[in-house]
């Protein structure tokens, strides 16, 4: 009699239940992969929204902090009210007078470290084009024509080094180029800064005016020719107060005009009377509904808050220089917004 074991192996079997553990594996490494933006799955700087996956990092010794740390040590009744303000993510501000060439890549680059171990996006605003404020006069300076390429690298070069960074570049220089006659300079300047700054990795968005100053046609030719379509987008509404909904119409004019690829992102973060006919330090102003990301399938990105409340536009109406915190306007915003 044959008593050979008929029983059936068991290697299928194993076989079978390696097979499902790896494909099971398998599918949670892709879904791991996917949900952290690792290898094929990373975020196109340009292409993709950053503000949809990182919350946006928020400061710690700005000007508003440290008047609140400040206001919170001399029993200042107002402190709660600077906290509050700080609290919100703002603009983080380069120019080359605070931050010069040789020192301005190791400030961004402890920024975006300090934002990537906490998971957040930092929103770099670069001001140094030279002639800076050719219109106005608060914010005269910047750098030379030489001297302005190099700052910009070494900032893109740092904002690149981390995860994710954004820039807002250059707050009014296209739309001021037309009125201060000196186009083709400020052209060539954020056009070789785009490149620099896309090559670097960095989400760009570049400053495109508000809707109510310069107009969507004549504006939308100075974007093309600095490259904004080979970067995210454009900015609008930066230290300014026009409402939501007339910057809503004016961006998405200029998306139109600029062929429909592009994005924007809406300065709000004193907008909510409104703007008035002043734009210098203007009386009777409130902050703008918080900052956030927007997902609705336009091409409008986010709601920031560029200009941070809390500093001043220059030596007008009382304000301090241009950039420092100005306790007695931030009182009347909050005053106004209810807080």
């Amino acid at each position: 009699m044959d008593r050979t074991d008929r029983r059936p192996s068991r290697l299928p079997r194993l076989l079978a239940g390696a097979v499902v553990l790896v494909l099971v594996a398998g599918v949670a490494l892709v879904t791991a992969a996917r949900s952290q933006h690792w290898g094929p799955f990373a975020l196109d700087p340009q292409l993709d929204n950053p503000f949809l996956d990182r919350p946006q990092y928020v400061e710690a010794g700005s000007s508003t902090d440290e008047a609140a740390r400040q206001a919170a040590a001399d029993g200042d009744g107002n402190a709660a009210i600077y906290e509050r303000l700080a609290k919100v993510p703002q603009g983080i501000w380069l120019t080359p007078e605070d931050f010069p060439r040789g020192q301005v890549g190791d400030h961004v680059a402890e920024i975006v470290k300090k934002a990537d171990d906490e998971g957040d996006l930092p929103v770099f605003v670069v001001y140094g084009i030279p002639d800076r404020d050719c219109t106005g006069g608060f914010s005269a300076g910047g750098l030379s024509n030489e001297d302005y390429g190099p700052w910009v690298d070494e900032i893109a070069r740092a904002a690149g080094g981390g995860d994710a960074a954004v820039v807002v570049l250059e707050p009014d220089a296209l739309a001021s180029a037309i009125d201060c006659d000196n186009r083709s300079e400020r052209v060539d300047l954020i056009a070789a800064a785009v490149d620099s700054l896309r090559e670097a990795g960095v989400t760009t968005y570049v400053d495109g005016g508000h809707s109510s100053w310069i107009r969507a046609g004549d504006l939308a030719p100075l974007l093309k020719e600095v490259g904004v379509d080979t970067v995210r987008g454009f900015a609008t509404n930066v230290s300014n107060f026009q409402t939501d909904a007339d910057e809503r119409a004016f961006a998405d004019e200029l998306v139109e005009l600029l062929g429909g690829d592009v994005h924007y992102v809406i300065d709000r973060g004193r907008n909510g009377n409104g703007a008035s006919d002043e734009w210098c330090n203007p009386s009777g102003r409130a902050f703008g509904d918080q900052p956030g990301y927007v997902d609705d399938s336009t091409r409008l990105d986010a709601y920031l808050w560029v200009k941070p409340p809390g500093e001043s536009d220059g030596e007008c109406n009382g304000g301090p220089a241009a950039g420092g915190f100005w306790a007695q306007r931030v009182q009347e915003l909050a005053a106004a917004s209810g807080w």
